[in-house]
């Protein structure tokens, strides 16, 4: 394979940061070749999952994800998508790339879409206890209201992945939504708190993300045994657990960006974007 060579002084990119304090790589356009990446990942012979949930009116995003993902997510390498669902009648016949498989699995909805966020933690965690632990090798959690315009490939591969969250990636730590309340099981103490990481992408290791999942919802239900509920339901155990138990790999906000903001000149390719909605309308 041919490619250009690299140089220890000429570093891809000087605009941004590449490699957080506890030497896990940041992920973004221009640090990576994704052909060499390939040819590695390809002797491995591994599977890939994503879990993602269309609950309630959320179904209507199942289309739009599974199509863009198909082109898009892990193009040419297994992939088993699991999708959860309180409607799998309304789950649109499509048709997959050959390596890429479709599990439809029924799943209860809950009154309140805050429970449907939290719950997730716990499903996940059951799922690849029973099953998922004996089918893939890493697995990842993508949230379904979301499209996919640029290739996601191998460079999201690694132990333990967190996204930078797109709105807060700029912010002081003070500023970010970090839960500070002490009394629940999500608080981050004040002065603490590396990155502000998203929910909506985030995964690993089949057996690391076991033990995010299986953290995060113990908070999650020591928590509403208090009678809390976090600032930002699971999102904030999630920002608690990787802040003591560091990724090996972040995703930069090109890999889960907000259609409201604005795209600033650092972040080169939209790789991964929320979609547009209503969400008083698709919530309730």
């Amino acid at each position: 394979m041919s490619y250009p060579q690299p140089f220890v002084d000429m570093p891809q990119r000087t605009d941004v940061l590449l490699m957080s304090p506890w030497l896990a790589p940041i992920v973004w356009e221009g640090t990576f070749n994704r052909d060499i990446l390939n040819a590695q990942y390809r002797q491995k012979n591994l599977i890939v999952g994503v879990a993602t949930f269309a609950v309630k009116k959320y179904v209507r995003f199942i289309e739009g994800f599974l199509s863009s993902a198909n082109k898009f997510f892990l193009s040419g390498h297994r992939v088993n998508f699991y999708l959860f669902t309180d409607h799998p009648e309304k789950v649109p016949s499509m048709k997959l790339a050959p390596e890429k498989r479709l599990f439809i699995i029924p799943v209860q909805n809950y009154s309140r879409w805050q429970d449907i966020s939290m719950n997730r933690m716990d499903i996940i965690s059951s799922h690849i206890r029973s099953r998922w632990r004996y089918e893939v090798d890493y697995l990842y959690s993508m949230d379904i209201d979301v499209q996919l315009f640029e290739h996601i490939g191998v460079e999201i591969i690694d132990t333990l992945v967190g996204t930078i969250s797109s709105w807060q990636y700029t912010k002081p730590r003070e500023n970010n939504s970090y839960e500070r309340r002490p009394e629940s099981r999500a608080a981050i103490p004040s002065g603490e708190g590396d990155f502000y990481y998203a929910a909506s992408f985030y995964g690993g290791s089949v057996s690391e993300v076991y033990k995010l999942t299986t953290a995060c919802f113990k908070g999650v239900t020591e928590d509403r045994a208090s009678g809390i509920e976090a600032k930002w339901h699971e999102e904030s155990h999630l920002n608690k657990y990787l802040l003591y138990h560091k990724p090996t790999r972040l995703l930069s906000p090109e890999y889960y960006w907000d259609e409201e903001l604005i795209r600033p000149r650092i972040v080169k390719v939209k790789r991964l974007s929320s979609v547009r909605k209503d969400l008083n309308e698709v919530r309730f």
